[in-house]
């Protein structure tokens, strides 16, 4: 049969309240004093003062940046973002995309090795770029303009690269294909 303990005496419960006390206030306090500093180079009289106010001064875009180009406007536009490169290049392609349009395009032939891919464009709206080797998918990205992305791919074999753009509004594309 369960035998009942018998409660604490007071003067026991009040002890044990106290300490449980002593311990909760010292954990406490000690928290309290902790604080993060990191030293981010600047000496005291190299801060900003109180006085000092800054302001944003970022300008709008310009929206001209984002509308498509066509002629001579439109080769210097391709020789800006794709700059010259170290490696062989053995396919570069560029154009204009009306919108809701695609164009299917494909390089020439690909010794195997290690390329890079150098996709960008030119629009309000993202552009899509699909490229396919003989087997599988190597890119399938919508890309967001006014950046650019290079994808390292590894051909085993000679190939012939299937390049699909596509564009829901007007868009400038370009892309290249250099041995690495």
């Amino acid at each position: 049969m369960p035998t009942a303990q018998a409660p604490l005496p007071l003067r026991s419960r009040g002890a044990l309240t106290a300490v449980v006390l002593a311990v909760a206030l010292a954990c406490t306090s000690g928290l309290a004093g902790c604080e993060y500093e990191y030293d981010d180079g600047l000496s005291a009289r190299d801060a900003p003062s109180q006085a000092t106010t800054f302001t944003d001064a970022a300008l709008p875009q310009d929206p001209d940046l984002n509308r498509p180009v066509t002629g001579p406007e439109l080769k210097h536009w391709v020789t800006e973002v794709l700059p010259e490169t170290q490696g062989q290049v053995f396919h570069t392609g560029y154009g204009l995309l009306d919108a809701s349009a695609t164009r299917n395009e494909t390089t020439t032939q690909l010794p195997s090795g290690t390329y890079a891919l150098t996709l960008v464009c030119r629009s309000a709206r993202r552009v899509s770029f699909t490229i396919v080797d003989k087997e599988s998918i190597l890119v399938d990205l919508s890309l967001r303009c006014g950046t650019s992305r290079v994808n390292v791919v590894q051909l085993g074999a000679d190939t012939v690269l299937k390049v699909r753009i596509g564009s829901l509004s007007p868009a400038n594309f370009a892309y290249r294909v250099s041995r690495i």
